[in-house]
Formats: structure tokens, C-alpha cells, sequence
């Protein structure tokens, strides 16, 4: 039975798959030197082996309700939505810089509180490390020129924080968390 002609992106696909394929397998380049040749019957009939792709990992979906909480928080003791959601542009710098004190001050306040944070390496910042092979890749970002494989020497560009420990306050059953701030009616 004879099969339908690709088209031009399924001939562009499987142009850039056989030309990986006769990089990394000798037999498969044998078998198309002989189909280019002319020569039909000393092509072996076995495919070429398919490149596996590694499984894709499975995403989770995590619940809204302690982001939302640490964002209510950040609100009552930074103001720090009311601050985000300003439009600055029309303030003196002097003006910003003021009241960035205050949100900052609320935010430390909130971390303080809330949490307990150490740094993902303890070296100073510009110390010279070497990554090992397995190094956690989730602790730590590789930047820069990036060749090869570990080990990996560079410096500590920022140290990266971790959270140790979180201490967010138990909530009231039916506290609406999506109320970040309540609205205020002065009497």
C-alpha cells in the first residue's frame, strides 16, 4: 500500500530527526548512504532507534490559602498592597523613600514574625566554590558560561535564602483569607 507524500514541516521533522540519528548511529548513516546510492537492498530494514524523551514532570497544584494569608499579613503590617498599587510616578523621590521605610519595616516585621530564614550557602558573597557532580540544582542557579558538566568552578554571586521554619497564625473557621484588607468606613 503506498503512503501518502509528507508535507514540507513533517519532511522538515524528519530531516532534523535523521540528521541526529546518523550523528549518533553508524548503522542507521550506513543504511542512508545506501538508499542515497541508489542501492535499495543493502539498506537494513530495522529503523532507526527512537531518541527517548524523558517523562515530563508532573506538576501539583498548591493551595492559595497561605499565600493569601502572608499576603493579608504583609498588608496589615507593611500597607504593602496599598503601596504596590500606587502609582508612584507623580512622587518625589524623597516622598518614595519615605514611605519604602515603612513598607520595608512592615515586611521585616512579617518575615521576623513568621518565619525563620538562613542562607542557602554560608560562604560570603564573591567566595570561590566549586559544584560538584549531583550538586542540588534546586538550591542553587548556575549563571553565566555554562559548558560542560560539573564539577562547575565560579563565586557566590547572592548566597539564596531558605525557609527553615514557618509560624503563620491559625485562622478563625470562615475567615474569608480572600480579604486581604477590609475596606474602611470612617464614621
Amino acid at each position: 500500500m503506498k503512503q501518502d507524500s509528507p508535507n514540507f514541516l513533517s519532511r522538515v521533522s524528519i530531516a532534523f530527526g535523521s540528521f541526529f540519528a546518523i550523528i549518533s548511529d553508524r548503522q542507521f548513516a550506513a543504511d542512508v548512504q545506501a538508499l542515497r546510492d541508489g542501492n535499495r537492498s543493502a539498506a537494513s530494514v530495522t529503523p532507526a532507534p527512537a531518541v527517548a524523551k524523558p517523562a515530563p514532570i508532573p506538576l501539583r497544584e498548591t493551595a492559595p490559602e497561605a499565600a493569601l494569608q502572608l499576603l493579608g499579613l504583609l498588608q496589615r503590617e507593611a500597607r504593602f498592597i496599598d503601596f504596590i498599587q500606587e502609582d508612584v510616578a507623580a512622587y518625589a523621590d524623597v516622598d518614595i523613600g519615605v514611605a519604602a521605610r515603612v513598607v520595608h519595616e512592615g515586611c521585616r516585621k512579617v518575615l521576623r514574625d513568621n518565619f525563620s530564614i538562613s542562607p542557602v550557602r554560608d560562604e560570603a558573597e564573591g567566595s570561590r566554590i566549586t559544584l560538584p557532580l549531583g550538586f542540588d540544582a534546586a538550591a542553587i542557579r548556575v549563571t553565566g558560561n555554562v559548558v560542560g558538566q560539573p564539577p562547575f568552578t565560579g563565586s557566590i554571586a547572592h548566597r539564596g535564602w531558605r525557609v527553615v521554619d514557618t509560624r503563620l497564625p491559625k485562622l478563625a473557621e470562615g475567615h474569608d483569607l480572600r480579604i486581604v484588607a477590609p475596606a474602611e468606613v470612617e464614621l
